[in-house]
């Protein structure tokens, strides 16, 4: 009788067996496929010419505007710098108020740094980096859709630019695909810098490696993470310079995170105007957690992905750098890889060898 009764109920036993194995199946089958094409797509030779136009970038902590750096420090900084193809300081002189005003105290010393990077830095433009969390996913933050916050928002630029900054940059997070609002504050922000003279630059989110993933992601998680390659070309149109925050992917192995890089950089060369300068975010930080993992998203993979996407797309532009976050996190060998995976100006105009390869702080 207890045979009988195993015999009658197995064929039910074993459904959700098999629910669960097409589900397995149904999701280790693309991320196998997806690991593969990345794999493969950080394969290859470097192209020549895929190095430093001298148009590369590094985000600064507030420390060089809030009285923590000296002279001493900015020598050093100088120094360790020199020959490389960085242009553009990203200096933190935030974080904005939720009503996009911006507190006159926040950075005492930026006269000082501006004043000391152009006598001891000629050519190196500073420029000031704010922005804030939006409320895009919760009650609190900037509201992007209050014409009076950004306006306010852009008194607060005007105000950098009166003290004396090259530019301006952007970094608005979370920033959610297709935002109209975005769009519009960054028409009012280029017509302001433009009448100053200076460049107009923001950090960007990644570009959707698979088609409508931002929207797929957003109705599961609320939180889209990528922008679609439609509004980041409306966005690389509206300003001087894009940067690509290509960089806490969750990539658990080096070789899928360059091959990443390389698609990033592909699909942004792809929208981005001539006009505009375009950047690759390079991780200079060293943490584990969920969505990075310091042995997999390194500084060289991030280089060698950014070449390779460059070589294999658009190998001549010459509007094309890479940025490197942050100046506070980072450690030598980051540096080193630099230097030696993207080279240097010198190495580039042929005069020797390259050497071989909301934030507070």
């Amino acid at each position: 009788m207890s045979r009988a009764r195993v015999r009658l109920k197995s064929p039910w036993l074993k459904w959700p067996k098999r629910v669960a194995l097409a589900l397995a199946v149904g999701l280790l089958v693309p991320a196998l496929a997806g690991a593969i094409a990345l794999r493969v797509n950080y394969a290859g030779e470097l192209r020549d010419g895929t190095t430093t136009r001298g148009k590369d970038a590094v985000w600064l902590g507030h420390a060089w505007v809030d009285g923590r750096k000296k002279d001493a420090d900015l020598d050093a900084f100088a120094a360790r710098i020199a020959g490389t193809g960085i242009r553009d300081l990203y200096v933190h002189a935030g974080p904005l108020e939720h009503d996009g005003t911006l507190p006159a105290d926040r950075s005492p010393r930026a006269r000082w740094l501006i004043d000391a990077v152009h006598r001891k830095l000629p050519g190196i433009r500073v420029q000031a980096w704010l922005g804030d969390k939006l409320a895009t996913e919760g009650p609190d933050g900037l509201k992007l859709q209050d014409t009076g916050t950004r306006a306010a928002v852009v008194r607060s630029t005007s105000q950098v630019l009166d003290t004396g900054f090259d530019g301006v940059h952007y970094d608005l997070e979370p920033l959610h695909s297709g935002d109209r609002d975005y769009l519009s504050l960054l028409d009012d922000l280029r017509e302001l810098t433009r009448a100053h003279k200076v460049p107009l630059s923001v950090a960007s989110h990644q570009i959707d490696p698979l088609p409508a993933l931002h929207s797929a992601a957003g109705g599961l998680t609320g939180h889209p993470k990528w922008w679609s390659q439609e509004f980041f070309g409306q966005v690389a149109r509206r300003v001087d310079q894009i940067a690509v925050m290509s960089y806490d992917t969750s990539m658990p192995l080096e070789s899928l995170y360059g091959g990443y890089v390389a698609e990033q950089t592909a699909l942004a060369l792809e929208v981005t105007p001539k006009g505009t300068d375009l950047l690759m975010g390079l991780p200079f930080f060293h943490e584990d957690k969920m969505g990075h993992w310091e042995h997999a998203e390194t500084a060289a993979a991030a280089i060698r992905g950014a070449r390779l996407g460059l070589g294999r797309t658009d190998r001549d532009r010459q509007r094309f750098g890479v940025a490197l976050y942050v100046d506070f996190a980072a450690e030598e060998g980051d540096w080193t890889a630099y230097r030696n995976g993207w080279g240097s100006v010198g190495h580039r105009a042929g005069r020797g060898p390259a050497d071989r390869t909301a934030v507070r702080a």
